[in-house]
């Protein structure tokens, strides 16, 4: 019996948190963002999901909004499901983390897989922050459809969890904004179906 996980990460967020390590930052979304969350609610009306799983931050539950406009299973939100904490980068840019810090901040998984990102949550507290939400949901959805709305490093560890392989090897993985990363996991082993699908630009005509 397979399980289906369709791994969804939030929209743009507002402008002034663009760029940046937004982390624990419990951001709005961009106008565009609510654009983009629009789209992907109009595509998952073709998508029979038998569960919904959130993150408990802004950004994820107003992507989350419109499809629930639709006939949904109520979400389940997961408390311990909210993005990483990057500690000393949070809300610096890119080149603000290199000037400060001296690193690439391109690196980010590395880096924190290394635990030198300054005051950062851990990657091993990380993981199984995540891992007891992953556990969570499979126990609610063996052999179901299900959507887990959520964040880009979230999904990371999710697919580091699933796929069994260390999480700085995930940055192989684009995953942006309103983006779909289907998994299914089957009785053998769990297989990637779709990776980084972006209703709102994939099927704009």
């Amino acid at each position: 019996m397979n399980t289906t996980l369709h791994l969804i990460r939030h929209a743009e967020v507002e402008a002034r948190y663009q760029g940046v390590f937004g982390g624990v930052i419990d951001m709005n979304l961009s106008p565009r963002g609510h654009d983009q969350s629009a789209a992907l609610a109009k595509y998952l009306e073709t998508v029979c999901l038998e569960a919904i799983f959130a993150s408990p931050m802004k950004r994820v539950q107003q992507t989350l909004s419109p499809t629930l406009k639709q006939a949904r299973p109520a979400p389940i939100i997961l408390p311990k499901l909210y993005e990483v904490d990057f500690g000393d980068w949070t809300g610096l840019t890119f080149e603000e983390v290199k000037q400060r810090f001296g690193r690439s901040a391109y690196e980010w998984l590395q880096l924190l897989d290394e635990g030198t990102i300054p005051n950062a949550e851990t990657v091993t507290a990380y993981r199984a922050r995540i891992d007891s939400c992953l556990k969570e949901i499979l126990a609610h959805s063996e052999g179901k459809t299900v959507a887990v709305f959520c964040h880009g490093g979230v999904i990371r560890m999710l697919l580091a969890l699933l796929l069994d392989l260390p999480f700085a090897e995930m940055d192989r993985f684009e995953v942006e904004y309103t983006s779909i990363t289907t998994v299914v996991l089957k009785p053998e082993r769990a297989r990637i179906q779709l990776s980084n699908f972006t209703p709102w630009r994939d099927l704009k005509s």
